[in-house]
């Protein structure tokens, strides 16, 4: 797959992400900034690193698991696996300006 597809599918994939809410917070996870990287195999394999908002979230069992079906959901995309990380901690600061905006934060 040429570099080119690959951002291509890659912005498919953050477009999937961001119809996905953190159902506290009426903002997707991705301007969230709960979504650390994603990556995509030469084989179509999709990698999400990401976090939650604290370790304690409602949605801890949930999410990832919305995450991970909606990303395979593409017709591209082969598998998904998510991995939910702790490092960094997950802050405001990491919301984009957008979401910042949403919640009045700015």
């Amino acid at each position: 797959m040429t570099e080119d597809k690959l951002e291509e599918l890659g912005d498919k994939i953050v477009r999937v992400l961001k119809t996905i809410f953190d159902p506290e917070i009426p903002v997707d996870i991705y301007e969230l900034g709960l979504i650390y990287d994603v990556f995509v195999s030469e084989e179509n394999d999709a990698k999400i690193l990401m976090t939650l908002t604290s370790p304690n979230c409602p949605v801890a069992e949930t999410l990832p698991v919305e995450v991970e079906d909606k990303v395979k959901s593409l017709d591209e995309i082969n598998n998904c696996e998510v991995e939910i990380t702790f490092d960094p901690t997950w802050t405001q600061d990491m919301m984009s300006e957008e979401a910042k905006l949403e919640l009045g934060l700015l």
